[in-house]
């Protein structure tokens, strides 16, 4: 089994930690880029759901939770992935935080409860997977995580 690059998922302090800053060539000013980040939460974005928790125009901050469905085998067995994100607007830029990552499974048999996971990818960069789904799902993880971000950055770049 080929498995996920050990470095794809980044870490911070031990915790999976997404961050990206975004700078523009044309002088964008705060409180526009506030704007469209607020539209944002209103495009959908496949496999995943965004949710505003708070939004301060003053700093420029906009926190908020995602859900990503990924499907992880053909007999229906899925994971919910959890995350908290900040998006951080300033003139000319922004920067996109995700951390505080929960895995649910659903599937027969298996406690439906969210949990760390930390826990999880430690033991499959030890070469202990969980499951057979392993793989699957820190690929989902991947690219449901990258694809949120391409969405916003696509919003933000556009009128």
């Amino acid at each position: 089994m080929a498995q996920v690059n050990k470095t794809a998922i980044p870490m911070k302090k031990g915790k999976v930690h997404y961050e990206k800053g975004y700078i523009f060539t044309d002088s964008l000013k705060q409180d526009e880029l506030f704007k469209r980040a607020l539209k944002w939460f209103k495009i959908d974005v496949p496999n995943a759901e965004k949710i505003k928790t708070s939004a301060d125009k003053t700093n420029g901050e906009i926190t908020g939770t995602s859900i990503f469905k990924i499907v992880t085998s053909s007999t229906g067995n899925y994971y919910l992935v959890r995350s908290v994100f900040k998006i951080m607007v300033y003139n000319s830029g922004y920067t996109f935080e995700a951390n505080e990552f929960y895995e649910k499974p659903i599937e027969s048999g298996i406690s439906n409860e969210y949990s760390k996971i930390e826990y999880r990818w430690w033991d499959y960069r030890q070469g202990k997977p969980w499951s057979a789904e392993d793989e699957t799902l820190f690929k989902g993880i991947i690219s449901d995580e990258a694809a949120l971000m391409a969405s916003l950055e696509e919003q933000l770049h556009n009128k």
